[in-house]
């Protein structure tokens, strides 16, 4: 009777013969072992196609690599050459002779720099107010943060560029930072994060006498570390990889980005691509290490974030 009700939770308990429980046993184990070799076919499946994405992804970085290290003649070679014949790294040292490319990594680290904290700080503390605080015309105004999200930057674009001048901050640090200091989408990642944490630690505070700004500095904000993670994150990898907003806002050479500079190194009608390709590589490596310093943190803040909307 034990072996019928282990096979079948919903037994009744009804008297049966030893044949019959003998047939249940063998048909409730066929289920199981069916089920069993069902569940490691699709995890094979779904391992086969995760594995095919990630050499997806994969290949253009690989290309970038061995580019790189080849020789001009293997970089124009129809049909192309995976694997160079005779490495040359020398291209490595070429880029910092063709373009102050020092001086771009320091640009580009400084505009990071100069905008992650900021954004950070500020859309932490936009995210509580939507997310804690209740006020007249919250939900309006949030939506109202929302909707910059649907607007696209080239829009932006002309606009920004006319106060830039009118501030005369052109060809300077501020002209590249000031601009992306406030997102809306980490405004709603954060707030997502809030959204998450129990109310209980807020009333408890409330009930020892914290005030707003106690309860969000000491409390909650610790506990976010995992979302302004991520966030911190995307604002270096946006900051990094902004190629538009560096182009038309500088026009001296020592305030060049890595973006517009490793721009700068393609030429009209010939290109040296391993010339390219090592200074993309150069400027690939840092945001990966990045990457993998932060990356239980950016998966758990992106997973958290989206449990309450």
């Amino acid at each position: 009777m034990g072996a019928v009700r282990h096979y079948f939770p919903h037994y009744d308990g009804a008297d049966v013969s030893a044949e019959k429980v003998g047939s249940l046993r063998i048909r409730g184990e066929q289920d199981v072992n069916g089920k069993q070799e069902t569940s490691v076919a699709t995890r094979i499946f779904i391992h086969l196609i995760l594995i095919l994405g990630a050499l997806t992804m994969l290949l253009p970085f690989c290309w970038m690599i061995t580019t790189s290290i080849k020789t001009y003649a293997d970089s124009v070679q129809i049909p192309p050459v995976w694997i160079p014949t005779h490495p040359d790294f020398s291209w490595y040292g070429k880029i910092f002779e063709q373009v102050p490319f020092g001086r771009y990594y320091m640009n580009t680290i400084m505009v990071a720099v100069g905008r992650t904290v900021p954004q950070v700080i500020f859309c932490s503390m936009a995210a509580y107010g939507f997310s804690r605080l209740r006020f007249p015309g919250r939900n309006v105004i949030f939506i109202g943060v929302l909707a910059i999200l649907m607007v696209p930057s080239q829009v932006l674009l002309i606009p920004q560029y006319y106060e830039m001048v009118r501030f005369h901050w052109v060809d300077t640090y501020r002209a590249l930072i000031v601009p992306g200091i406030f997102s809306a989408y980490g405004t709603f990642l954060l707030r997502q994060f809030f959204m998450s944490l129990p109310k209980e630690l807020e009333e408890a505070a409330i009930i020892d006498g914290c005030n707003p700004w106690t309860i969000f500095w000491r409390i909650l904000l610790p506990l976010t570390v995992p979302a302004l993670s991520a966030l911190t994150f995307f604002a270096v990898l946006w900051s990094w990889n902004d190629f538009i907003w560096p182009l038309v806002v500088t026009n001296d050479d020592s305030m060049k980005v890595l973006s517009v500079g490793i721009n700068s190194l393609q030429g009209v009608y010939v290109s040296k691509q391993p010339l390219l390709m090592a200074g993309a590589a150069m400027a690939t490596v840092p945001l990966l290490i990045f990457f993998l310093v932060l990356q239980k943190f950016v998966i758990k803040g992106i997973t958290f974030s989206g449990i309450k909307g």
